[in-house]
């Protein structure tokens, strides 16, 4: 199995090849060397263009009404989803990280082709559900090019809430002549040559324990497409809006050392402690019977416990997003997606409305003040802006919970997070999120929040 590590750098060379499509997941913040100049010039001034996005998920009553289900049944009510009906069929799953190999039961539901607003050049998929013991659900997706071909149907997860019956697992080594999956991402090899996804559609396959009356249920599933411009400077914003939202604060650092199966221990655990900070925020946590396992006497053992139930087992990592998101919608009423966001704009909407967002970007430590170290990847929870503009965030990378709220400069914070193109430590040229984030909500916003995230495509 690729270590985290080589597998960061790898995906980071390729995206940047492809347009600075997105980052990989996150990564273990480190301190930058000085940077010497780079070997090829910096553009002279930054694209006007905004990052352009589409999303498209299924999720209502209706929505799944016009899939193709093989097996599956809707289930109606306040939320929607599909669960097993009359299983399919039945099939062997050989668990490559455990070796063992077992029937499953299975039904499936594939959505109708949704065309794209946008000619992407990246693909990323999300999803909520409940998989009860002696269950699980892969999702995966095909795409269609610009000249009318498709790709194969490509894995996008085999996931389970918990680690009983499988591990769950992204899949490596999928691709075809003009497109791979990177973890968590479809992405085009090369967006130079002007390949692009024009419209996509989604499979789930449910899975149980033969002969069971057991199902998982899906309540949403769906993706984000985008065409973020190539670029290493984003157009400067204008203050909208001011406001700081009380959200629970952690650190990942108190949890150095600690389970270090889960991707050598708190160090590496941006993505789950910004996960458990907003899943806390909207008043969801896990139950002491679901912290037993945890070592009596840690610091904050939720913490630990999102670690190890974010956890990739073929990435080695906490850092997937959809895992993310799908961890954090196994808790009551919460929904939960990746994206991306075009402008730091559209971040401060979201905060007024009383949302806040976790957030994915990459820098040196001299590119954002403050931070005291640099990271080829790092995820942290925006909670609000000052009246000056500036960004409030959640950084997990902080020596302690009280050192969590950090003020980042605006026009540093949104250039590291939005940009597609930087310059590492050695000035060779590496790929930035382009807006990535992490969007959680509950089931029943507020008429403010259901308008935000009605504006970006979300509901």
């Amino acid at each position: 199995m690729t270590s985290p590590t080589t597998r960061r750098t790898v995906l980071t060379a390729a995206l940047a090849a492809a347009a600075g499509a997105g980052t990989t997941a996150a990564a273990v913040p480190a301190t930058a060397a000085p940077v010497p100049a780079p070997s090829a010039p910096r553009p002279s001034a930054p694209q006007a263009a905004a990052p352009l996005v589409d999303n498209r998920f299924w999720h209502t009553y209706t929505d799944w009404r016009h899939g193709s289900g093989n097996g599956t049944r809707v289930l109606a009510g306040t939320r929607p989803g599909l669960a097993i009906a009359t299983p399919a069929g039945r099939t062997d799953y050989t668990d490559p990280h455990t070796g063992e190999t077992a029937a499953w039961e299975y039904a499936t539901w594939t959505s109708p082709a949704h065309r794209a607003a946008v000619p992407a050049t990246e693909l990323i998929t999300s999803w909520n559900a409940r998989t009860p013991a002696g269950t699980w659900i892969a999702v995966e997706l095909s795409a269609t090019y610009a000249d009318g071909t498709t790709t194969p149907w490509f894995v996008m997860g085999r996931w389970a809430s918990g680690d009983g019956d499988i591990r769950r697992t992204s899949v490596d080594d999928q691709g075809d002549a003009h497109s791979s999956v990177w973890t968590d991402a479809l992405s085009v090899d090369d967006a130079s040559t002007g390949v692009r996804f024009t419209s996509y559609r989604i499979r789930v396959t449910l899975h149980r324990t033969p002969g069971s009356r057991l199902t998982p249920t899906v309540w949403r599933v769906g993706a984000m497409a985008s065409a973020v411009p190539d670029r290493f400077e984003v157009p400067a914003s204008t203050p909208v809006h001011s406001r700081e939202l009380r959200v629970p604060r952690y650190s990942q650092n108190v949890h150095i050392g600690q389970y270090p199966e889960y991707d050598n221990g708190g160090q590496a655990w941006c993505s789950p402690t910004s996960s458990q900070m907003i899943i806390e925020y909207w008043g969801r946590k896990p139950t002491a019977e679901d912290l037993a396992w945890v070592r009596p006497g840690l610091p904050d053992p939720q913490v630990c416990h999102a670690a190890r139930f974010t956890y990739d087992y073929q990435y080695g990592g906490c850092g997937n997003w959809p895992f993310n998101a799908a961890y954090a919608a196994t808790y009551r009423d919460l929904n939960a997606v990746v994206t991306r966001l075009g402008t730091l704009t559209d971040l401060e909407r979201l905060v007024r409305a009383g949302i806040p967002v976790i957030t994915s970007q990459s820098f040196l430590e001299e590119e954002l003040t403050g931070a005291g170290y640099g990271t080829a990847g790092h995820l942290m929870t925006v909670v609000g802006f000052t009246p000056e503009g500036d960004v409030i965030a959640n950084d997990p990378a902080s020596p302690d919970n009280p050192a969590v709220r950090r003020v980042y400069r605006r026009r540093e914070w949104e250039n590291i997070w939005l940009r597609t193109k930087r310059y590492d430590a050695t000035g060779r040229v590496r790929s930035g999120s382009g807006g990535v984030c992490y969007v959680f909500w509950p089931q029943d916003p507020t008429p403010a929040q259901r308008l935000v995230l009605r504006s970006l495509g979300l509901l």
